[in-house]
C-alpha cells in the first residue's frame, strides 16, 4: 500500500514547473573567518598591526581582484574560551597553484618582504596573539 501512495507524490513532483523548483538563492562569495584571541594589555599592539601591515596587504589584494572585501569584527560580549576578534576576508573563487605562486611573488614585492620575514613577524605576534581557528563559509545571494 505504501508503494501505491508514493507514486502519486512522485508524479506531482514532475508536474511542478521547473522554475518553481529552482532554489531562491545562488552561491555568492566565499567567506574566510579567522578567530583571534589577544592577551590582556596587547589590544593596541594588535590593532596597530591590523591597521598597518594587515590592512596594507588586504587593500592590495582588493586592488588586484584577489579578494572582494575584508573586515574586522570584535567580540563585544566575549565568554570564556571565545575569540576577541574575527578577521573576515571575502573572495569569489580559489586560485589555482600557478595563480597562488604569482600572487605570493606580487604580494612579497609589494610588501617588500620575504616569506622568512613574514614568518618571523608572525612568530613575534604569537607571543600575545593566538589564532584559535578558522572557518570557510559561503554566502548566498537572492536569485532575483
Amino acid at each position: 500500500m505504501k508503494k501505491l501512495m508514493i507514486l502519486p507524490a512522485l508524479m506531482l513532483g514532475f508536474a511542478t514547473p521547473l522554475a518553481a523548483q529552482e532554489y531562491p538563492v545562488v552561491p555568492g562569495d566565499y567567506v574566510s573567518v579567522s578567530m583571534i584571541s589577544v592577551d590582556d594589555g596587547h589590544d593596541l599592539e594588535y590593532a596597530n598591526h591590523l591597521a598597518g601591515m594587515w590592512r596594507k596587504g588586504q587593500d592590495f589584494a582588493v586592488k588586484q581582484g584577489w579578494i572582494t572585501g575584508y573586515e574586522i569584527q570584535s567580540n563585544e560580549n566575549k565568554r570564556p574560551g571565545e575569540p576577541d576578534f574575527f578577521l573576515i576576508t571575502r573572495f569569489a573563487k580559489f586560485a589555482d597553484p600557478a595563480q597562488e605562486d604569482a600572487r605570493e611573488k606580487a604580494y612579497n614585492a609589494y610588501m617588500a618582504t620575504t616569506a622568512a620575514q613574514m614568518q618571523a613577524s608572525s612568530g613575534e605576534r604569537a607571543k600575545y596573539r593566538k589564532v584559535m581557528g578558522s572557518m570557510l563559509l559561503r554566502s548566498w545571494k537572492w536569485r532575483n
